[in-house]
């Protein structure tokens, strides 16, 4: 048991940071402090995609010196989906950090808690 995890320590690894992101996530009430969980979660599920997609003792996927057998590469795709995923969440980070200084501009708190009750005692 302990040396398969030991094998696969970049996967537990992105696990625990997984798990640290998502207890942020949940527990936390500052907004700026959930999005670094959430960019956290983000970061550990590119990290898991990029073990995956590495295979030791493979070349990169661009043909060089007349290797052209697909069997001597690893598989691409890992890589383009951690790149996509970089670009939307970079997109989505500054998103949320948009929202949040507009909420802070309007209730002058961060606390969800807070702006929850300040937004029902404007809809009584």
């Amino acid at each position: 048991m302990l040396a398969e995890l030991w094998d696969n320590y970049i996967s537990v690894g992105a696990m625990i940071l997984f798990g640290i992101g998502f207890g942020n996530l949940l527990l936390q009430r500052n907004m700026i402090k959930k999005i670094i969980g959430l960019n956290i979660m983000d970061t550990a599920v590119y990290l898991f995609l990029a073990s995956l997609g590495y295979i030791e003792g493979r070349l990169a996927p661009i043909p060089a010196e007349g290797a052209v057998e697909a069997a001597k590469y690893i598989n691409p795709l890992p890589s383009g989906l951690v790149l996509t995923g970089i670009v939307v969440s970079v997109s989505v980070s500054a998103l949320m950090l948009g929202l949040t200084v507009k909420l802070y501009e309007r209730y002058h708190t961060l606390d969800l808690d807070e702006i929850t009750t300040m937004v029902r005692k404007e809809h009584e």
